[in-house]
């Protein structure tokens, strides 16, 4: 991976490279945005509580599993410390939501509910459809959106093979969509497959570690030369996909 990201760093292009006035206004408006929002602090505070919380819960992994801790019996602390995503890259969802005033959020990968929470407050009218494979970190993602006064997620536990396909049957259309569920080569194209049924000409995917692992590089690989990925922006932490078919096929390597 230091390999990948030193790629990265040289690689990677600005606003001035950018000649699409959509792709310049998302760079400048949105992905390079540092304005925070009043709904950030309740979250990060949430966050500094749980990176304290000594409760140990048992973890029901359907996913390729953690590189930190192997064990079932994790703690609340080390979970919110290696499992949720960062407060720029959560901030960066949230501004993407906002920006486009998206309603119809999937997120694939509940977790303690830290970035879920970011997609729920970055548009009150949104409704977020989260998955969680583990009942007992789902039971503690329920009460941190308690606390936060979070109304407008629908939390859903169990197979992400089973539960996705259920729950994309009962949505019209995706707008925006997380994939942070499975860091393997297979689930996570056959999820960008199921989830691209129901996207559509303002669609919005993103999908984290997309340098995790050999099988991860060849599941971006495979979504950037997908027919109808138009734009991909790799910005290492995550790459992200638009469905714009009125857009020339171009691939973005951006600072973030």
């Amino acid at each position: 991976m230091i390999f990948d990201y030193l790629k990265y760093i040289f690689s990677a292009g600005n606003e001035h490279d950018l000649h699409s006035p959509f792709l310049f206004d998302f760079y400048t408006k949105v992905l390079k945005n540092s304005e925070t929002a009043e709904a950030f602090k309740a979250v990060e505070a949430l966050r500094k509580s749980l990176l304290k919380d000594e409760r140990t819960i048992e973890i029901t992994d359907f996913g390729a599993g953690s590189k930190i801790n192997k064990s079932n019996l994790r703690r609340i602390k080390d979970i919110a410390r290696n499992s949720q995503k960062s407060p720029k890259l959560a901030q960066l969802f949230f501004r993407i939501i906002r920006y486009f005033n998206y309603n119809q959020i999937f997120d694939l990968g509940t977790s303690l509910g830290i970035t879920t929470a970011y997609l729920a407050t970055a548009s009150s009218a949104a409704k977020v459809c989260t998955f969680e494979g583990c009942p007992q970190t789902a039971a503690v993602a329920i009460q941190n959106f308690e606390k936060l006064g979070i109304t407008n997620v629908e939390i859903i536990t169990g197979d992400l093979n089973e539960t996705l396909q259920n729950q994309l049957q009962q949505t019209n259309q995706i707008d925006f969509a997380f994939f942070d569920a499975n860091h393997r080569y297979e689930p996570t194209i056959d999820y960008f497959e199921k989830c691209l049924a129901k996207a559509h000409e303002d669609t919005c995917f993103v999908f984290d570690d997309i340098y995790w692992s050999e099988g991860m590089k060849k599941a971006w690989d495979y979504i950037k030369c997908h027919p109808r990925s138009t734009i991909t922006i790799d910005i290492f932490y995550v790459g992200i996909v638009f469905f714009r078919c009125k857009q020339p096929k171009q691939h973005f390597i951006l600072k973030f």
